[in-house]
C-alpha cells in the first residue's frame, strides 16, 4: 500500500495511543512545567540545539510562568529540542508576540541561527524586485539543472501560529484561503486539494510529483504543527502546476513557484506576483488591511525561528555525479555554506543522495529576497564549475 495514503488519511479512533509522528506529546517534566530532567544528558552532548545552547535553568525558572497574548509557554517553545535532542534548532513560537515575551531566549537563539544579524540595532527588509539579481546563472550551471522551486513563507496576523492551533482555526483559514483563491487573476487560477477529503488516485498523482507534503514529522509533532492531522491542510496547484501552495503545513501558507529548468528569473518573478495575489486577495476577502504577521526587527514571523525575516528558500536541483563521487555530500555541503548556502538531498533534508543534490539559500533574515537568489546562483555556478573540472 502507498506509504502516504496510511499515514495521511488516518482515522481518529478516540482510544488511540498518541502518535509521537502526529500528535503533540510533551516531555513529562515539560507537561508539568518544571525543568527537564532531560538537560542533563542534552547539555553534556557535542552536539546541541541552538534551544539547548541558549536555555539555561535559571532562565527557564524565570519564564516558566509568563504566557505570551495568545497563551504560548516557555515550555511548549522548547519541548521540541527537549524530546528531539539531535534537532538543529530545537523551539518554536506560538504567535508573534512570543519572541518579544521570551525575547531574552528567542532573540539570542535567532542571532546564533542568522549569523551576523543584530537584534538591537537592525531592520528587517524586503525586496522582491527581480531586476536587482545581479549574478547571472552562467550556461555551464544552466545545463545541469533539473528544476527551479522557491519558496516563501507567511502567517495571517488574525490567527495564532499553527504551533497553538486548533482544528477548527485551521479548517477557517482553509475555508478563507479557498475563497482567495477565486481572486486569483488568470495565470495563476489551479485547484484546491484538501487533504480529508482526497482521492487515494490524487495522493498518489500529487505525491509522485512531489507537490504533496506528507506530515508524519517527530520534531514538527513535538511543536504542535500536526496536531488533528489531516484537518484543515490542503495543497493549490495551478492549471500550468507552475505555482503551488502549501496550507497549514507547518506556516499557514506556503507559496512555491516552480520551472522544471534552470530559470531562476522567471520563477522568482512569478513568486513576486503569487505572493502579491494571495496578500490583495486575502486583504480583499477579509476587508483587514495588515494580514501577514510582521515585526520590523523579525521580518515575516514563522513558527521556527529560522526561516524568520524574508521567509524564503530558493533552490535547484542540480545534477553533479562526478563531484558527488569524488568529494562526497558533506563536503559539497561544506562547500556551499561557506557562500551562504545548503546543499540537501534531492528529495529533502537528509535524502539520499545519488546524482544530484538540492542547492539553497542559508540565510533568510536582514538580507531583501533578491539578494539570497544572488548567494544560490552564485554557489550554484561555483559548484557546477567544480562538476566540470573533475576528472
Amino acid at each position: 500500500q502507498h506509504y502516504f495514503i496510511q499515514s495521511n488519511l488516518r482515522t481518529m479512533a478516540a482510544d488511540k495511543k498518541p502518535d509521537p509522528y502526529y500528535d503533540l506529546i510533551m516531555d513529562e517534566d515539560l507537561a508539568k512545567n518544571e525543568w527537564p530532567k532531560a538537560f542533563d544528558a542534552i547539555h553534556k552532548a557535542e552536539t546541541q540545539s541552538i534551544m539547548a545552547q541558549v536555555m539555561t535553568k535559571e532562565m527557564f525558572e524565570k519564564m516558566k510562568d509568563i504566557k505570551s497574548e495568545r497563551g504560548w509557554t516557555i515550555a511548549r517553545a522548547i519541548n521540541t529540542g527537549v524530546t528531539n535532542p539531535t534537532s538543529f534548532t530545537g523551539c518554536h513560537a506560538g504567535d508573534l508576540d512570543s519572541y518579544h515575551t521570551f525575547k531574552d531566549f528567542f532573540f539570542p537563539v535567532v542571532e546564533k541561527y542568522h549569523v551576523g544579524y543584530n537584534t538591537k540595532t537592525d531592520k528587517h527588509v524586503t525586496d522582491m524586485d527581480v531586476k536587482k539579481i545581479e549574478t547571472v546563472l552562467e550556461k555551464h550551471a544552466e545545463k545541469k539543472i533539473i528544476s527551479t522551486r522557491i519558496r516563501c513563507a507567511r502567517n495571517l496576523s488574525f490567527f495564532p501560529l499553527n504551533t497553538l492551533g486548533t482544528k477548527e482555526g485551521r479548517v477557517e483559514i482553509a475555508d478563507l484561503m479557498e475563497k482567495v483563491f477565486a481572486t486569483f487573476p488568470a495565470e495563476l487560477q489551479g485547484t484546491f486539494y484538501r487533504h480529508s477529503t482526497m482521492t487515494e488516485d490524487e495522493i498518489k498523482h500529487w505525491v509522485d510529483k512531489h507537490f504533496l507534503f506528507r506530515g508524519k514529522d517527530l520534531m514538527q509533532a513535538a511543536s504542535g504543527y500536526h496536531a488533528d492531522w489531516p484537518h484543515g491542510r490542503g495543497i493549490f496547484v495551478s492549471k500550468d502546476e507552475g505555482f503551488l501552495m502549501w496550507l497549514n503545513e507547518g506556516d499557514h501558507l506556503r507559496i512555491i513557484a516552480m520551472n522544471q529548468d534552470g530559470d531562476i528569473p522567471t520563477t522568482f518573478a512569478r513568486l513576486g506576483k503569487a505572493a502579491k495575489a494571495v496578500e490583495d486577495g486575502i486583504k480583499q476577502v477579509t476587508g483587514k488591511d495588515d494580514v501577514f504577521a510582521r515585526d520590523d526587527v523579525l521580518g515575516m514571523i514563522t513558527c521556527c525561528p529560522t526561516n524568520l525575516g524574508t521567509g524564503m528558500r530558493g533552490s535547484v536541483h542540480i545534477l553533479i555525479p562526478k563531484l558527488i563521487k569524488k568529494i562526497g555530500f558533506e563536503e559539497i555541503d561544506r562547500i556551499a555554506r561557506t557562500m551562504q548556502c545548503q546543499a540537501r538531498g534531492s528529495s529533502g533534508e537528509h535524502s539520499e543522495v545519488v546524482d544530484r543534490v538540492d542547492i539553497s539559500n542559508w540565510r533568510r533574515l536582514g538580507f531583501p529576497e533578491y539578494e539570497l537568489v544572488h548567494d544560490m546562483v552564485k554557489c550554484v555556478n561555483a559548484i557546477s564549475k567544480m562538476e566540470d573540472e573533475c576528472e
